[in-house]
């Protein structure tokens, strides 16, 4: 992998990189957010009892729209043909956490990760302002990108405190 920072010109100022001659191929990434709260909340958000209305389906929204609007929140993200956004929920009852995974793809010239990883942050923001008036001592955590696949780096696999490269 290249080390060099492809965002900086050679006077050190921040540019778009152009990506007109590269090839349009299928990209896939899937990227997770953690957020941690209190029993009762996490008791609420299942039994639909959060005064705002249904948690994840609203956070499920919130996070295919954040997706979309990457480029608007990240200067140097091109806007991308997203052909689709795929959510899960795991819900751990014994430490009163969700779990939150994205999976974005696109036919495109690059990544989709930032778009991946901004679904999840998003969400999980959703989930905690839904929340907020019953604890607002929730934690948003571990937001990383899981994997991606496609482009010319190939494959991206994180495997449990370390990465590998394919």
């Amino acid at each position: 992998m290249d080390n060099k920072l492809t965002h900086i010109d050679k006077s050190g100022r921040a540019k778009m990189v152009d990506v007109g001659d590269k090839h349009i191929t299928a990209r896939k990434a899937t990227a997770q957010a953690v957020i941690s709260m209190k029993p009762e909340t996490l008791a609420l958000i299942k039994e639909g009892q959060i005064k705002k209305g249904d948690v994840l389906a609203v956070a499920q929204v919130a996070g295919i729209m954040g997706s979309k609007r990457t480029p608007d929140l990240i200067p140097m993200c091109h806007p991308l043909q997203i052909t689709g956004v795929d959510f899960n929920f795991d819900i751990d009852d014994a430490n009163s956490l969700i779990t939150i995974r994205a999976t974005v793809k696109t036919l495109d010239r690059t990544g989709v990760e930032m778009e991946a990883l901004t679904a999840v942050s998003v969400a999980a923001l959703t989930v905690y302002d839904m929340c907020k008036a019953v604890d607002r001592g929730m934690s948003v955590s571990d937001i990383y990108l899981l994997k991606k696949s496609g482009g010319k780096s190939g494959t991206y696999l994180r495997q449990m405190g370390s990465d590998l490269q394919s």
